[in-house]
C-alpha cells in the first residue's frame, strides 16, 4: 500500500507508491507490439480489461462496461493512492498519511492513438463535461483536501499508455505550491478587490499583446511573462466564469474552440508535440482553508488551463533551486504561435 510522506526539510510531500512499478511501458517498440496484438484496454470493445467504470458518457441504449460510450472513467489499475485505504494521519518525526485518496482514469475517446490535436470541438466539450462531473462528485468526499486534474500526452510527457487519457488524483493533503497559490490569490483579492489572474491578463493585453496568442469570447490564450517552459501556454479569462464543474455551456464551447486552436498551433510549430495539460481546481473545504479564503475564491480565482510542451530537459540546478531555465522567450513563442498556420 502507498504512503504519503512528509518531508520536514522541504515542507513538502512525496507519495511512495510501489504499485506504480508495474505500469505498462510506453517505449516505441512496446507500442508497436501492442498495436500488432491489437490489445488496448482503453479501446471500445475491450471494456473487460479495465476495472468497472465509475462513470461514462454513453448512448441511452447502451449498458455500463459495454460498447456505446464517448468518454469513460475507471479506477487507475496502477494507482498512486486508493480510496479503500484508511484515512489516517500518523504524526511524529516520520510523519505520513496512509495511502488514502482517489486515482481515476478518464478515457478521453473510444478512438485509439488519438492526439488531442485531432479531436473535434464536440470531443473536447464531452471531455470537459466528464471532468466537471467527476470533480463535482469527488468534492462531496470531505476526506479529500485537494484535486489534481492533468493529462500527459506522449512518452516525453510521462504517458505510459498511448491511448488518449486524463487523470484525476484526490489527496487528503494540499501540495505546498498549490496552497501558496491559493493564499496569494486570496491576499491579492483582500487588498485589491480583484483577481490576480484577471490583472495579469489585463496587463498582458496592455503590454502591446506581445505574449497573446489568440482570444475567443471571454477566454484568452497567452505565453506567461515568467514562462517556466518553452512554448508554455496559459488559457484563462478576466471574468469570474466558474470552475471546471460550474462553467456554462457557452463558456465550454468558447474554451473548447480556443484550446483546439492552441494545440493545433503548437503541433504545427513544434512538429513532435508531447505535453502536460493541467486544469486548475479550487480549494475544496474548510478542513484546510479559512472560511474567508473559501468565500472569496469565486471572485479571487479564475479557472485556467496550463499547457507545457516537453521539449527541454532539466538538470541539477533546477532540481536544487526550483528555478527553471527557459531557453525560449515567451515573446518569441507567442509570435511564432500567432503566425503558425495549420491545415
Amino acid at each position: 500500500m502507498s504512503e504519503i510522506r512528509y518531508n520536514r526539510l522541504k515542507d513538502s510531500y512525496v507519495i511512495i507508491a510501489p504499485e506504480r512499478l508495474h505500469r505498462t511501458s510506453c517505449d516505441i517498440h512496446e507500442i508497436e507490439r501492442r498495436t500488432e496484438r491489437r490489445v488496448c484496454p482503453f479501446c471500445e470493445g475491450n471494456e473487460r480489461f479495465t476495472p468497472n467504470e465509475i462513470f461514462a458518457l454513453r448512448s441511452s441504449d447502451s449498458f455500463a462496461n459495454e460498447i456505446g460510450w464517448k468518454t469513460r472513467v475507471v479506477p487507475n489499475l496502477f494507482k498512486a493512492v486508493q480510496i479503500e485505504a484508511p484515512y489516517q494521519h500518523h504524526y511524529g518525526m516520520f510523519e505520513h498519511w496512509d495511502g488514502f485518496g482517489a486515482h481515476e482514469i478518464i478515457i478521453d475517446t473510444a478512438k485509439h492513438y488519438t492526439s488531442m490535436t485531432q479531436w473535434s470541438e464536440e470531443n473536447i466539450i464531452d471531455w470537459f463535461i466528464t471532468l466537471g462531473l467527476r470533480v463535482k462528485d469527488l468534492k462531496k468526499d470531505k476526506r479529500i483536501a485537494s484535486l489534481s486534474l492533468f493529462k500527459n500526452e506522449g512518452v516525453e510527457a510521462g504517458a505510459t499508455q498511448p491511448h488518449s487519457h486524463t487523470q484525476i488524483i484526490g489527496l487528503p493533503i494540499v501540495a505546498k505550491s498549490k496552497k501558496e497559490e491559493y493564499e496569494r490569490l486570496y491576499e491579492h483579492y483582500k487588498h485589491n478587490q480583484n483577481s490576480l489572474i484577471q490583472l495579469l491578463i489585463e496587463e498582458e493585453i496592455k503590454a502591446d499583446e506581445s505574449r497573446i496568442i489568440a482570444s475567443n469570447g471571454e477566454f484568452t490564450a497567452f505565453c506567461p511573462y515568467a514562462s517556466s517552459h518553452p512554448f508554455e501556454v496559459m488559457i484563462s479569462s478576466t471574468k469570474a466564469l466558474g470552475e471546471i464543474d460550474t462553467l456554462s455551456n457557452n463558456s465550454l464551447k468558447e474554451l473548447s474552440s480556443l484550446l483546439l486552436l492552441v494545440l493545433k498551433k503548437l503541433k504545427k510549430q513544434l512538429k513532435y508535440l508531447n505535453f502536460n495539460l493541467i486544469l486548475s481546481t479550487p480549494p475544496l473545504h474548510e478542513n484546510t482553508f479559512s472560511e474567508e479564503l473559501l468565500n472569496s475564491m469565486y471572485e479571487a480565482n479564475r479557472f485556467y488551463i496550463q499547457i507545457i510542451p516537453r521539449i527541454y530537459k532539466y538538470g541539477g540546478f533546477e532540481q536544487e533551486t526550483d528555478i527553471l531555465i527557459n531557453p525560449v522567450s515567451p515573446e518569441l513563442a507567442a509570435k511564432l504561435l500567432r503566425e503558425s498556420l495549420y491545415e
